[in-house]
């Protein structure tokens, strides 16, 4: 059974990072003391859940962390500086500091180094998650050791529940939009204004009214959603907007 450091302090290591095109030392005790810290570690940069799932929900999470108390969130790998640079360039993850732990020493310091042989990875990290206060453990979610690769509990929902179980969450917005389109400057103006950290979709000329079709029944942009509902073009934002103050 894999160990929780739950009320421990987190390994004392130096993690050897790149900064600027240039090698840099960061210790746990740079990263963790005098702070609340959310970190999830995970096997590897670029393999699926960890880009797909867990990395992206813990950088849209992100403001929802920080206003509960929460100092940073650190993501940490078993793998080199220069790959963990460049798979959070390829990220959404603003939000979130790599911490790549090439050796594995803090994952071995955590009990959470483990054989993936099987995989051609060799030695890499179980996933887990956890609360850090002032460099102690206070809460770690750990994996069940199943085979495969388990994503049930490290999530980044799971943790904010247990830091604030009624913690409000960032609104999910998206706008479809089309360049030179004067109603989609309004409503992202509109959006900017209620404060809203939307996405925009740009489609292309040759295939907007089809996709827009598709997805909405209607066939103009901008085409505005937020969570999960169709709230619809400028005028149907600027309505919503006049519902919701």
């Amino acid at each position: 059974m894999l160990p929780n450091h739950e009320g421990r302090r987190v390994p004392d290591v130096t993690f050897r990072i790149r900064d600027n095109n240039e090698w840099k030392n960061v210790t746990t005790h740079d990263l963790f003391d005098g702070k609340t810290v959310a970190v999830f570690s995970l096997p590897g940069a670029f393999t699926p859940t960890c880009s797909s799932t867990h990395l992206p929900r813990f950088n849209e999470l992100a403001p929802a962390f920080f206003a509960n108390g929460v100092d940073s969130i650190l993501c940490i790998s078993v793998n080199d500086p220069f790959v963990m640079d460049e798979w959070a360039k390829d990220q959404e993850c603003s939000n979130i500091t790599v911490i790549p732990d090439g050796n594995g020493e803090f994952t071995a310091g955590m009990g959470m180094l483990v054989d993936k042989a099987d995989l051609g990875f060799g030695k890499r990290s179980w996933r887990y998650s956890m609360l850090v206060k002032n460099g102690v453990v206070e809460k770690m979610f750990i994996e069940p050791q199943e085979p495969g690769d388990p994503f049930k509990v490290s999530d980044a929902d799971t943790l904010l529940a247990y830091i604030n179980p009624s913690a409000k969450k960032p609104d999910q917005v998206a706008i479809l939009t089309r360049e030179g389109c004067g109603y989609c400057a309004k409503a992202k103006a509109l959006l900017t204004k209620l404060g809203y950290d939307y996405a925009e979709v740009p489609l292309p000329h040759n295939v907007r009214s089809r996709v827009v079709g598709a997805i909405t029944g209607d066939g103009t942009v901008p085409q505005v959603f937020i969570n999960g509902e169709r709230i619809g073009g400028l005028e149907a934002l600027e309505r919503w907007a006049r519902k919701a103050a």
